[in-house]
């Protein structure tokens, strides 16, 4: 609601000369009777019918006098409150008094009486009575509206004071449309300012609900009220309560109807008058708040590009009020005025910077701004706080004013380069950007909106610092970038960002994380396009780009503003570093290109398609094929698998038709999506692009196809049978491409009646075929794949098979020959006759001829009862580790006593010797 709303407490004079305070009496909504009151005859009835008929009576003499008198009689009756029940015969009664009065005045008496009883709860014996008599009470009530039209001033201003403040009658009021009738009751009291007065305090109180607002709207109330703003009022009343109708009418009904309603020539010159007296006379607390509301009311009519604000001069005068204390001026208007430091002016100052971005949406008011020196009056601001120098703001207002300011110069100043660059504004915002940048001594107090963030220090001044200089770089003229780089924007701004990384906490992290990322485009707007400006960024540049790249990547999900942070580094890559081959290699030296990997790793769409289009420009570098090639992922990915594994899924997105093989369906449609599918080839000019164009642009899939192509598609490392199937569709994406194309022409050219002649007939046809041939041997050749790996499939599985098999037979042996050992250890025939076997194997093994004079050594021993080979050199296993203790656990083991037990040694207390037992003895 408005400021302004304290007025509301003014009073007004009523047509008896008695004052009566200007807000509601707090009434009951409706009384109900109880049963004592009743008896008491609180609710006394009458024959209305009667009163009526003799209302309606024309013939006899002394008719008057006998009415008045049943018209007095029912007053009387109706003292304590109108009944809902009689609430009908009782308005229609007034009705007929209202009639009456024109020709009988004496009647105004008896229908000012029954106005009066309506000021009183409306009285109910039923607690239904409510909803049972809704309509007649709307009814009613919508009467009042009708009544304003009688020329009589007590009688207006009489219906005017009903107590509409009531739930119940407010809602009756919407339902018979009451504010509408009071809106067109405004144009009969032109001249009458006690009335209008009366009016528009019903208005006010009427206008806090919606419905009523939207009847107001329909009735055209808001232009009808403003345009009557600067209206002779000496309590100043009328100013107050239009101002707050138009409030409520642009808060509770459409804002958008209610813009064009004021949107007139007279409506703004109503607000032009109104707002310049009130800031040049209105020095009360009363009259700033109301200045102020009336310059809100008036931005929000600004919006509206249709509005004649410099037709009627109010944007001239505007922004002199804004730049008055700033640059000084002769105007007659400002002569003599200053601002204070109050709330309200410093709420004013806010205000008319506000308004300066809105209006200079409107270029025909750039030459306004020219003339009234916006840019010089704005960029007073952009300098550090000068000690001793007196301000007549206080420190958290100015610092505000500095932040809003600046921000102001983001909107104002790209619209007059020339008014920027006569002002130094580059080397301004660059010294001022050094200052936030320093170690000085400043306490920022942080209040405001554009200071969240900044509190305790000079980030938010850094933060709209970088914003006005993204908005300049942004605009591509070559005369403020080549400046900005000439006073060394691109060293310094690495520094800034160099600072900000060490700086960094978590309390102050999404501004950091804003100010890094302005610093990233306003880098990416200088060096692209410019190699020399590219060399300048050069090795400390990629490196402040690594490490953003490192970033943690559940980070992105965060909401602080890591995902704008890494946009911009994608970007400052694009623009800084391709095409500037020593920083290419730099950044590939650094393992850049892992983490651009990496990065698309991830699988988020938002980065998918810029990190592509980044990867195609790097593998025009012969050296970015190895780090490619060499980079592994998360269970040994490759990037080739990576890069089919995105196609897959974009085809999946798209809704491309694949079987459950990722095989061609539709040979004709290799690539069509099912956005192509539903959407008819209609003719189009030459100039526009059709379906089968726009969808290169639209998908990652051309990209994917670039990079897979300067990979040589041969050789491509860790790709599973599924992945060479789609590869061969991604190696033919061009061709199909183009058969999509010549598809379309051929189509169009049905579409359009024309008859191609033969040889170009022939030509499309051929062409047409050759691509659905095409699609045919690609589909062939992933068939052949698929039953190659089918069969190679079979194959591995009878391998697997085959060695199961072999290691259940060498358990069969393992099992036979451990029986064997155990028949022979446990029964000696067997053992026996196992020696026997052994033994004759051994001879028959032997030559039969010995040459002549040979020596013959046995190799066995005789009579020895084992089936193991034995020889003389016997190998004797070490005895067991757990049984000695483990090597070298005691050196001296030949000392030690043997235990009594037998078995191997074990280790016992040790026992003297017979040297330390002699040296023991006594002599």
């Amino acid at each position: 609601m408005s400021v302004a709303e304290a007025a509301a407490t003014a009073e007004v004079q009523e047509p008896g000369g008695t004052l009566r305070s200007s807000s509601p009496r707090h009434i009951p909504v409706v009384g109900v009777v109880t049963e004592d009151e009743e008896a008491q005859g609180a609710f006394k009835t009458m024959d209305l019918n009667r009163v009526i008929n003799l209302l309606e009576e024309t013939d006899k003499d002394d008719l008057e006098e006998k009415q008045l008198k049943s018209v007095k009689k029912l007053v009387q009756c109706y003292q304590n409150g109108l009944p809902l029940r009689d609430l009908a015969q009782i308005f229609k009664i007034l009705n007929l008094c209202a009639e009456k009065i024109e020709n009988q005045p004496h009647f105004i008496e008896s229908a000012f009486n029954i106005l009066k009883l309506c000021g009183l709860p409306f009285l109910k014996k039923k607690v239904s009575d409510e909803i049972t008599y809704a309509e007649d009470t709307a009814n009613s009530i919508a009467l009042l509206g009708e009544l304003m039209k009688i020329p009589n001033s007590e009688l207006r201003i009489q219906i005017c004071y009903q107590q509409a403040s009531s739930s119940y009658k407010i809602k009756m009021a919407e339902v018979g449309g009451l504010a509408k009738t009071m809106v067109q009751s405004l144009a009969l009291l032109e001249n009458q300012l006690v009335e209008k007065l009366w009016v528009l305090k019903a208005l006010q109180h009427l206008s806090t609900s919606e419905v009523n607002c939207t009847l107001m709207m329909k009735a055209q109330a808001a232009s009808g009220i403003c345009a009557h703003l600067n209206d002779p009022d000496p309590s100043g009343q009328l100013l107050f309560r239009s101002s707050e109708i138009l409030w409520n009418l642009l808060e509770k009904s459409p804002k958008e109807e209610i813009i064009q309603q004021l949107s007139n020539l007279e409506c703004l010159l109503a607000l032009k008058e109104v707002f310049k007296t009130l800031f040049m006379r209105g020095f009360s607390h009363y009259d700033r708040q109301l200045r102020n509301d009336i310059l809100v009311i008036t931005t929000i009519i600004a919006q509206n590009p249709g509005a004649p604000m410099i037709e009627c001069g109010f944007t001239k005068d505007l922004i002199l009020f804004a730049t008055f204390n700033e640059v000084k001026s002769q105007n007659p208007l400002v002569k003599g005025l200053k601002l204070s430091n109050s709330y309200e002016d410093f709420e004013l100052k806010k205000l008319l910077f506000n308004i300066i971005v809105i209006l200079c949406k409107d270029l025909p008011t750039i030459q306004l701004l020219i003339d009234g020196k916006v840019i010089l009056a704005l960029f007073t601001y952009v300098k550090k706080p000068e000690k001793n120098k007196i301000i007549e703001w206080s420190a958290a207002q100015y610092e505000e004013l500095q932040l809003h300011a600046i921000a102001t110069l983001s909107s104002v100043a790209p619209l007059l380069t020339e008014e920027y660059m006569l002002c130094q504004g580059n080397a301004q915002v660059l010294a001022f950007l050094e200052w936030c940048e320093s170690e000085d001594s400043f306490f920022s107090h942080g209040n405001s909106f554009h200071g969240t963030g900044g509190r305790g220090n000079k980030f938010a001044q850094m933060r709209y610092s970088l914003r006005l200089l993204r908005a300049m770089v942004y605009l591509e003229d070559e005369t403020i970038n080549s400046d900005l780089c000439e006073k060394g924007t691109i060293q310094q701004l690495i520094g800034v960002f160099k600072n900000t990384i060490s700086k960094s906490n978590d309390k102050e992290e999404a501004i950091i994380l804003e100010i890094q990322s302005d610093i990233l485009l306003v880098l990416s707007g200088l060096c692209e396009h410019h190699i020399p400006r590219k060399e300048i960024f050069g090795t400390e540049g990629v490196d402040i780009i690594l490490r953003v790249m490192k970033i943690d990547p559940t980070k992105l999900q965060t909401g602080l503003g890591y995902n704008v942070l890494l946009f911009s580094t994608l970007d400052s890559i694009w623009c800084c570093i391709l095409g500037c081959y020593p920083s290419e290699d730099y950044f590939l030296e650094k393992e850049g290109i892992f983490l651009l990997l990496d990065l698309l790793a991830l699988n988020q769409k938002k980065f998918c398609n810029l990190i592509l289009g980044i990867m195609v420009e790097f593998c025009d570098n012969p050296k970015t094929t190895a780090h490619v090639n060499a980079w592994r992922g998360k269970k040994d990915q490759t990037a080739a698998s990576l890069l089919i594994k995105l196609w897959r899924k974009e085809e999946k997105e798209l809704g491309v038709k694949r079987d459950k093989h990722g095989m061609i369906i539709d040979t004709k449609k290799p690539l069509f999506t099912s956005f192509q599918e539903e959407q008819k080839i209609m003719p189009l000019p030459a100039n526009c692009p059709t379906l089968a164009v726009m969808d290169v642009a639209e998908n990652i899939r051309a990209k994917i196809y670039a990079v897979l192509g300067k990979l040589d598609f041969e050789n491509l490392p860790g790709l599973s049978a599924e992945d060479f199937v789609t590869l061969c569709i991604i190696h033919r994406y061009l061709d199909f491409k183009i058969g999509e194309i010549w598809n379309e022409i051929y189509e169009e050219i049905k579409l359009e009646k024309l008859r191609p002649v033969n040889t170009d007939k022939k030509f499309l046809e051929t062409i047409t075929t050759a691509s659905e041939n095409i699609g045919k041997m690609v589909a062939s050749l992933q068939s052949e794949m698929i039953e190659s790996q089918a069969h190679q499939d079979v194959q591995n599985e009878q391998k697997v098979y085959t060695k199961i098999q072999a290691t259940h037979k060498q358990r069969e042996l393992a099992n036979k020959s451990w029986e064997n050992f155990l028949a022979r250890t446990s029964n000696a025939k067997t053992l026996k006759k196992a020696k026997r076997l052994q033994e004759k194997a051994i001879e028959s093994s032997r030559y039969s001829e010995h040459p002549p004079n040979a020596v013959f050594h046995r190799t066995d021993i005789k009579g020895l009862n084992t089936t193991v080979p034995s020889g003389r050199v016997v190998t004797v296993e070490s005895t067991p580790a757990r049984l000695l203790g483990g090597p070298l656990t005691d050196t001296d083991i030949a000392l030690k006593k043997l235990p009594i037990r037998g078995g191997a040694l074990q280790k016992v207390k040790a026992v003297k010797t017979v040297n330390e037992s002699k040296k023991s003895v006594p002599t």
